[in-house]
């Protein structure tokens, strides 16, 4: 990874560099070099005709993803894989990587039968819902939510620790590695009054009132939030969950079930590169028609999985033949649990662990599940059809 282009970002219209002091552990020496101070966000922006088409173009296919996770029976099932989706590839990008198939496993394994990349996944996925349920909830987005989303995200990981839920106090460094000081990608504002005004500007600029196209805003904030890089651990991550809140917030979506971050994983270069571009030029259009080009694809995405999983589900009526019970209601449910055992099933349904054990065997019998695992009690079960249709 190339070291940052110091003379490019002393030009920046749209930030400052400041010099920074202070001690290398690692190699047991001082250093003293520059940090980028963002100015706090414009109130108005000014964008080409071109990239207002593109958050147009991007707000529709949003809008007609939003209308089709309605035709489910239940829309609150799709956001469950939805929220897993997002978990494998939003931590992709920060290099812990996990199968889907896993992170749906782990709802049902104890937390000593998860491998510590499943376990950070998952952590994702614990973190995402509860802030799906705060700001359904009508909480604003805050400095404060987030780090208690930050403090679920590091829990029991590596990164766990005394500033695990906390604004950082000291410097960092982005795309360090074991090199010096300047060898640095990037480096962030410093940990002092200039980060704590940041964020505290960050905050209110994402919640006031505004004209600006919210597709706009969840480009702009994502900007400010990743330069400030507020946190030791987990930025990417929780600005990356800002996105969809911000988009949950403004009523442009009604359930969680637009994945960004498979598109960015892809994409992964054009995105790193184009966060550093605004703060090099201050050219907001390039990064916006990025950001709205992201929700476009994955919103047309969203729009083919739920017919893929309504036929899923149409073929599993068919299957039953119209059959009552139990295991007609687990089955109209596989499109959110595509993995399940008995007592979830007991659970989620309101009947015993016997009627649940026995629809899920019908089930089995039926070729719509197949045991996931053997040698114990509550057998885990999988339906295949889902799950591909999922993963694509």
């Amino acid at each position: 990874m190339e070291a940052v282009d110091i003379e490019a970002l002393r030009d920046s219209p749209i930030g400052q560099l400041v010099p920074i002091r202070g001690h290398d552990p690692r190699l047991g020496e001082a250093y003293e070099y520059v940090a980028y101070v963002p100015d706090p966000l414009p109130s108005n922006l000014e964008l080409k005709a071109e990239t207002y088409a593109a958050v147009i173009d991007a707000a529709s296919a949003m809008a007609r993803a939003d209308q089709a996770s309605s035709l489910l029976p239940n829309p609150s099932l799709l956001a469950r894989p939805a929220t897993r989706r997002e978990a494998v590839s939003t931590s992709a990008l920060e290099g812990t990587y996990a199968l889907l198939a896993d992170v749906f496993e782990a709802d049902f394994l104890d937390v000593g039968e998860l491998t510590g990349s499943v376990s950070e996944v998952r952590n994702y996925v614990t973190a995402a819902e509860r802030a799906y349920d705060m700001v359904a909830e009508g909480q604003p987005i805050s400095v404060r939510m987030l780090e208690d989303l930050q403090r679920e995200l590091l829990r029991g990981t590596a990164s766990d620790g005394s500033h695990a839920g906390s604004v950082r106090t000291t410097q960092v460094f982005i795309g360090l590695g074991n090199q010096r000081v300047m060898s640095a990608r990037f480096v962030p504002p410093p940990a002092d009054h200039r980060l704590l005004d940041g964020l505290r500007l960050w905050q209110d600029w994402i919640r006031e009132p505004s004209a600006i196209p919210t597709i706009i805003r969840v480009a702009v904030s994502h900007y400010q939030f990743e330069t400030l890089h507020p946190f030791h651990d987990g930025n990417g991550r929780l600005g990356r969950l800002v996105m969809a809140l911000q988009l949950m917030s403004a009523g442009e979506l009604r359930f969680p079930v637009l994945n960004i971050s498979p598109w960015l994983e892809q994409h992964r270069t054009e995105y790193q590169d184009g966060l550093l571009r605004v703060s090099q030029t201050g050219g907001w259009d390039n990064w916006v028609c990025f950001i709205s080009a992201a929700i476009h694809a994955e919103a047309l995405e969203v729009i083919d999985r739920v017919d893929k999983l309504l036929a899923l589900r149409e073929e599993f009526q068919a299957i039953l033949h119209g059959a009552k019970g139990v295991s007609l209601r687990i089955a109209d449910d596989l499109i959110g649990y595509p993995m399940i055992t008995a007592s979830a099933a007991a659970a989620l349904h309101g009947v015993s662990y016997q009627a649940a054990n026995t629809a899920i065997t019908k089930l089995v019998d039926k070729g719509i599940l197949r045991q996931r695992t053997a040698g114990r009690y509550d057998r885990i079960f999988q339906c295949d059809g889902v799950l591909a249709a999922l993963e694509y």
